[in-house]
């Protein structure tokens, strides 16, 4: 498989880049690009194939479940899952953004991003899919900032990569666990753990 590259301006990508890249996407393709935190790879969660490639390349065990990202909530709900009042408060105070929160669903639970960065947010709109999208590397090393990383780590792998340059904020999203009695940082990263506790404290 040759990786294709298409450099975009982060401001201003064009739109027929965006639609090629969702569209790869929905149909099973996997496409590199950047979030606000690193660049990751996206599948579309739904296709088993994809998913299943997806862990083959990225050499990650399949028994570690990809964080499912979205553009809006209605795919959140669709999912089944339950929006406690404290997930409910950090969605209103986080997203878009770096945290991802892991929740109940049907038949166990599901991890939920909405990444604010905008080219993420439309190439996941535009695929119509909830969208698999954890970072572009091989499963323990460094996750990439740049397209540059991606191509050493995945050139041949994966189909596209959408170049924007570097990401905002070169670490991965904080990652809280909402549980019944209240909530635990699983990875800390972008956002601190001092802001969790802050809204959790307000409630």
């Amino acid at each position: 498989m040759q990786t294709n590259v298409i450099k975009v301006d982060p401001n201003e990508p064009e739109e027929k880049s965006i639609e090629f890249a969702a569209a790869l996407i929905k149909n099973g393709g996997l496409v590199a690009f950047s979030t606000e935190t690193v660049y990751g790879v996206g599948a579309n969660f739904l296709d088993r194939a994809a998913v299943k490639k997806l862990y083959r390349i990225k050499k990650r065990p399949e028994k570690k479940p990809f964080t499912i990202h979205v553009s809006d909530m209605n795919t959140i709900k669709g999912m089944g899952a339950e929006i406690s009042p404290f997930a409910d408060r950090l969605i209103k105070r986080f997203w878009p953004g770096p945290l991802t929160l892991i929740m109940n669903a049907k038949g166990g639970s599901l991890g939920f991003r909405m990444p604010k960065n905008g080219i993420a947010k439309s190439i996941i709109s535009k695929s119509g899919v909830p969208v698999a999208l954890p970072s572009a590397n091989i499963s323990g090393e460094k996750p990439p900032v740049d397209a540059k990383d991606v191509l050493e780590a995945l050139d041949g792998k994966i189909d596209l990569i959408i170049d924007s340059g570097e990401t905002e904020y070169g670490k991965e999203s904080t990652i809280v666990g909402i549980t019944a009695s209240g909530y635990k940082i699983l990875r800390k990263g972008a956002i601190p753990a001092e802001e969790i506790d802050e809204v959790y404290n307000e409630m």
